[in-house]
């Protein structure tokens, strides 16, 4: 005989396979009555305790059954609630006795298979004259074994998509926390991992940019134009582009090489005395032919008022192409990172003989950034990690419609590579990976650590960095995940484009530690 499943203590074990829960209901007849429920519930608001409530009321167990991540295309960024913690939401209320998470599309197989004696659908489906064509399926899917539909009452009608925008809870340490459960991750792991770091060999190939802010205070305006007159206070230069991934990679521990070209000009030895500073191995192409790419940023204020730059986009020559080629195959490293920023060595001409040249066993990661100029990240396949925002993955699948967890589907579909991180930036970073199509897991979101946004460029950069660094020592996207968007976060907290070292990483670890510990 069936009875109430659980205790409120062992609410979790509510949470059942489609296999499991046939398992335990049995084959009807059944002494007791079923109720099955079916939908997204994103965020449990009073109108789906109202449509369970209502649910329970007619029958002995009630059956939640939720929508698989991977089906839910509502709007770019949902769900809000991963479908792990979806489930636990909704196994923690005293009236559901078991949670199912459907990867069907529609519940139409479950419905076969469980065949509960009610499906309880909200009014707005089919409580009136029309039905809907959707529930008309689910209707004849119950009929097809003598089961009957219920529609709860409508006198209020609650959106989760309304709730959502209108003021998105803060539930981010639950997501996460309910990730690393998943996946065995623990926070001394991730401390683990860093410790790890030290002496992991990368290569980086990638353009060298330098960075600056130019400082300056508001004295007026000119009174013929609309042009603001500043004072110029002060410059402060930084080292950006790939080098600053090789300086982030450095700081964590790695020993760096680093294959670049530069300008025969006072930045380069700007460049190369950085980097040496911090024991980086350049294998530097001086090309006196074209200025070291440097950005000024004027700043005033709070305000960024222009950036000037100065770049030279030509394509290397083919010998500077077989130099770089030269290198990389003569150089050892468990990882190479392409960082493209498209200011001359990455090319439709150049990347296939670039990537051949690439060590067979070498864990291979692109990032291709296209802020101000064209690239494509769907040109680096194959590769084993991409770490394209946004922005760069609808470019290169020329699409700007779909929501982001089939483009990031789509995106590692056709990239043929085994992970994408999709940097959504305070949004947070959505990770695609390898599995069975319908794993809860080859999707999961890691959401944004930054505490207070001082200065978001770079980030991508620190992201790339760990991420590389974690898969090379753990080999778990989570990690990876987790130790790449702190890595952001800090980037994001500091003025300039500056290398986020252990130390750093380790006490932000300990404050979202600290934190899920209240929660």
């Amino acid at each position: 005989m069936l009875t109430s499943p659980l205790t409120a203590g062992d609410y979790r074990r509510k949470v059942k396979t489609i296999d499991e829960l046939c398992a335990v209901l049995g084959p009807r007849p059944r002494k007791q009555r079923v109720v099955m429920c079916h939908g997204v519930f994103d965020l449990v608001h009073p109108g789906h305790i109202r449509h369970l409530l209502y649910a329970k009321d007619k029958a002995d167990i009630l059956v939640a059954s939720l929508t698989a991540d991977a089906h839910i295309t509502k709007a770019h960024y949902r769900p809000f609630v991963p479908e792990d913690l979806r489930a636990l939401n909704l196994a923690a209320l005293e009236m559901v006795d078991y949670v199912i998470v459907d990867p069907n599309p529609t519940p139409i197989e479950h419905i076969g298979r469980i065949q509960p004696d009610y499906f309880a659908k909200g009014y707005e489906y089919g409580g009136s004259d029309k039905i809907h064509p959707k529930t008309q399926q689910e209707i004849d899917a119950l009929r097809a074994y003598g089961g009957d539909i219920l529609f709860t009452p409508g006198d209020i009608v609650y959106s989760s998509s309304h709730l959502i925008e209108s003021g998105p809870p803060d539930i981010a340490i639950e997501k996460l926390l309910a990730l690393m459960e998943a996946e065995g991750v623990t926070f001394d792991r991730l401390r683990k991992n860093l410790e790890k770091f030290a002496g992991q060999t990368v290569h980086v190939v990638g353009d060298t940019i330098v960075d600056s802010l130019t400082y300056t205070t508001m004295i007026g305006g000119m009174t013929k134009t609309p042009t603001p007159s500043v004072r110029f206070d002060n410059r402060v230069d930084f080292i950006g582009g790939a080098a600053i991934v090789a300086k982030h990679l450095r700081a964590a521990g790695a020993k760096v090489t680093f294959s670049t070209i530069l300008g025969d000009d006072p930045l380069k030895d700007f460049v190369l005395n950085g980097l040496a500073e911090d024991g980086i191995d350049v294998l530097p192409i001086i090309d006196p032919s074209r200025p070291t790419t440097h950005k000024n940023a004027f700043v005033c204020g709070d305000y960024r008022l222009l950036k000037v730059d100065a770049i030279d986009n030509r394509s290397i020559t083919d010998s500077q192409a077989d130099t770089i080629i030269a290198n990389l195959r003569k150089i050892e490293a468990k990882a190479v990172v392409f960082s493209d920023f498209r200011h001359g060595i990455f090319n439709r001409r150049t990347i296939p003989a670039l990537t051949a040249a690439i060590p067979q066993g070498a864990f291979r990661v692109a990032d291709s950034q296209v802020a101000s100029r064209w690239g494509n990240i769907l040109e680096f396949k194959g590769f084993d990690l991409v770490t394209p925002n946004e922005r760069e993955a609808r470019f290169s699948l020329a699409d700007q419609d779909t929501g982001v967890r089939p483009l990031a589907a789509k995106l590692h579909e056709e990239a043929h590579c085994k992970t994408v991180i999709l940097k959504l930036g305070d949004r947070g970073i959505l990770t695609c990976r390898e599995g069975k199509e319908m794993d809860p897991r080859t999707f999961f979101v890691v959401d944004s650590f930054v505490d207070r946004l001082v200065d978001a460029v770079g980030a991508g950069d620190a992201l790339l960095a760990y991420a590389t660094l974690s898969m090379l020592v753990d080999e778990s996207e989570v990690s990876a995940s987790i130790l790449g968007s702190i890595s952001a976060a800090l980037e994001c907290e500091a003025d300039g484009n500056l290398p986020i070292g252990p130390a750093q990483v380790l006490k932000k670890i300990d404050t979202v530690e600290k934190r899920a510990r209240f929660e």
